[in-house]
């Protein structure tokens, strides 16, 4: 079997998991926690952004919730990937040995296994708020059409910026509206159905808008481990499609990241500490920029986890700016 760069043989998975749930936990991606942080960084910056317009600190609760949804999304997603593109997997050095193109998974329990973890999340999902509720719902539009982008745009990276920063929207909504629960309890108990959207205020969509041009940065960075195995796949890319200008398109992806976070942060009145939070947030943006190279798959890759520290800079800054004046 071929090894996964990016899933190194030291991983968890690998290590301690048990042989018969290892192709499982692969399917997955548990064998790699980076998307995972990828996709609930952004809930947790749209549950800190909705605690800071209210001076408070964001809800531990709401942030675990976050966190165990993402995860499960994020793991239905990845099997759902793999069943579209179980054929160009298999021409792939990099993807060649995940658990359906492998044959360890038949495309029939690659199914039984999204709708689990699709299920899982609904669980958790209908405890937020109505319109959270709504946000989870229309996010599935985004992950099913994912897939495809790569074979009818150069800019499949631009759907997963919408996607993966969807966790802003909901996170943000789920943080400032009543829960769905507690609306139904109303209703069954005073015979009044409780509406409290948690409407998405102008720095929510804003600070959307920022996740989308850093995801657009990030995920064109990780595209260069595969400019040649996507050539000969024809699979698209915005690494592809940038060639040698990669390295600049970055930089300008995430100028505009920058840009729109700091927006956001003027747009929810956040305090001093956020601008000064905000100073960490584009030194990392920025080292990551220069050190970009198109012939560097292994840097690219290294670059690629470092956003999770990135997100997770965003976040700090969005708390302090909530809790100083």
């Amino acid at each position: 079997m071929v090894a996964l760069p990016d899933a190194k043989p030291s991983n968890w998975v690998d290590a301690y998991a048990p042989a018969a749930l290892r192709p499982w936990l692969k399917l997955g991606r548990f064998d790699r926690p980076t998307g995972i942080w990828l996709l609930m960084l952004p809930g947790w910056q749209g549950v800190a952004l909705a605690a800071a317009m209210q001076g408070r600190w964001p809800d531990p609760a709401m942030l675990v919730l976050v966190f165990a949804g993402a995860a499960l999304m994020r793991a239905a997603g990845c099997a759902y990937n793999d069943i579209v593109d179980r054929d160009i997997d298999a021409k792939v050095a990099r993807t060649a040995g995940r658990p359906i193109p492998s044959g360890q998974i038949s495309v029939k329990q690659a199914w039984a296994f999204v709708a689990a973890c699709s299920l899982a999340a609904l669980g958790i999902l209908v405890w937020l708020s109505p319109l959270a509720i709504g946000l989870g719902a229309a996010s599935l539009v985004l992950v099913a059409a994912y897939p495809f982008m790569k074979r009818i745009t150069w800019w499949p990276q631009a759907w997963l910026g919408l996607t993966f920063n969807w966790g802003v929207l909901l996170g943000f909504a789920a943080a400032t509206g009543a829960s769905a629960a507690y609306a139904a309890w109303t209703w069954a108990t005073q015979g009044w159905f409780l509406w409290e959207p948690g409407l998405l205020t102008l720095p929510a969509l804003v600070l959307y808008a920022s996740g989308v041009c850093w995801t657009l940065g990030y995920d064109t960075i990780y595209a260069i481990q595969d400019l040649e195995d996507d050539a000969l796949a024809g699979v698209k890319s915005s690494a592809r499609r940038l060639g040698p200008r990669a390295p600049r398109a970055v930089a300008l992806f995430y100028l505009l990241t920058l840009a729109f976070a700091y927006l956001a942060g003027l747009a929810a009145g956040l305090g001093l500490a956020f601008s000064v939070a905000m100073i960490a947030y584009a030194i990392h943006l920025g080292w990551q920029a220069r050190q970009v190279k198109v012939d560097d798959p292994a840097l690219a890759l290294r670059l690629f986890k470092s956003n999770t520290w990135a997100g997770l800079i965003l976040v700090v800054a969005l708390v302090l700016g909530g809790l100083t004046p």
